[in-house]
C-alpha cells in the first residue's frame, strides 16, 4: 500500500496511509500519522505526536514534529497537526506545541513552506499560507489564511497576522498586522494594502476602494487607533473592512502596526 525505501526507518506504531512514498534514509517516529499519498523525499525526519495530511510532500532534510525550542518545555505531551496538500521544502523545521500554548502547533491546508523556514511551538497557521526561504515564525503566532511572509523575515512571538496580509522580505514584525495589510521595512511598518493579492483573488473594486478608505481613516482619523477602528465598524458595509474591525477588536497580546499618516 506504500512505497518505502529499504534504508528508511519506520518505527513500530507509525501509521502510514495508502500510496505513501518514503524515500531513502527517512525516519518516521512511532507516534506519527501520515495521510494518504504523502511523500517524504530522502533524509526527512518526522517525529513526535505528528499528523501529516493527505497529498503533502516533505523535501529532504526537513525535521517535522521535534520538541519545542522553549526552555519551559518539560517533556509534556504535545503535538503538531499539518493539513492537506502542503509543500514543505528542504531544511524546514516545524515544532510541536507546549502546555503554555495549548499543546498544539497547527498548520492548515495548501501551504508552501520554502527552504529553511521555521514554524515554532504553538503557532497557528491558516490555509494557503506561504512562508518564504529562511523566514521564522515564533511561538504562539497566528497567521490567518492567505498570508505571505517574505524571505529572511521574522515574526515575533504572540504576533497575529490577519487574513491576506503580506510581509516584505527582511522584515521584523513585532506587532499585529491587520487583514490585507502590506508590511515592509527593516522594522516592520504598515505601508498600505496588499493590493496585488486582493486583485489576484478577484476582490470587487468597490471593496478595494472601501479598504483604501479604511486605511486612510486609520492613518489620519481622530482619536486613538481603537477609536478609529470602532468608527469603521459603524460606517462600513464591506465584509472586507468588517474583517479588519473584527480582527482589531479581538483578543491580542500585542499592539498593532498602524498606517503612517
Amino acid at each position: 500500500m506504500a512505497t518505502i525505501h529499504s534504508s528508511a526507518v519506520i518505527e513500530p506504531g507509525a501509521q502510514i496511509g495508502t500510496d505513501c512514498v518514503i524515500g531513502a534514509f527517512c525516519v518516521v517516529g512511532p507516534n506519527v500519522v501520515l495521510g494518504d499519498r504523502v511523500e517524504l523525499k530522502s533524509h526527512v525526519v518526522v517525529t513526535g505526536q505528528t499528523n501529516i495530511g493527505d497529498d503533502s510532500t516533505i523535501f529532504s532534510f526537513a525535521v517535522i514534529g521535534e520538541i519545542p525550542q522553549d526552555l519551559k518545555f518539560q517533556g509534556e505531551q504535545s503535538c503538531l497537526i499539518v493539513g492537506k496538500r502542503n509543500r514543505i521544502r528542504e531544511h524546514v523545521t516545524m515544532n510541536a506545541g507546549t502546555d503554555g500554548g495549548g499543546g498544539v502547533t497547527r498548520v492548515g491546508d495548501d501551504g508552501l513552506f520554502m527552504a529553511g523556514c521555521h514554524i515554532a511551538h504553538d503557532a497557528q497557521i491558516g490555509d494557503r499560507v506561504i512562508v518564504v526561504n529562511s523566514a521564522a515564525i515564533a511561538g504562539h503566532c497566528v497567521l490567518e489564511d492567505d498570508v505571505i511572509v517574505g524571505g529572511l523575515s521574522g515574526v515575533h512571538q504572540f504576533v497575529r497576522i490577519g487574513k491576506g496580509a503580506i510581509i516584505g522580505a527582511v522584515t521584523m514584525v513585532t506587532n499585529d498586522v491587520i487583514p490585507y495589510g502590506l508590511v515592509q521595512a527593516q522594522r516592520g511598518e504598515l505601508d498600505g494594502l496588499n493590493l496585488v493579492g486582493l486583485k489576484r483573488r478577484g476582490v470587487p473594486r468597490s471593496d478595494i476602494s472601501a479598504l483604501r478608505a479604511s486605511i486612510q481613516t486609520l492613518a489620519t482619523g481622530e482619536g486613538t487607533f481603537q477609536d478609529r477602528v470602532r468608527l469603521l465598524g459603524e460606517d462600513t458595509d464591506s465584509e472586507y473592512v468588517r474583517e479588519i474591525v473584527d480582527f482589531v477588536m479581538g483578543h491580542s497580546d500585542r499592539s498593532f502596526l498602524t498606517p503612517r499618516g
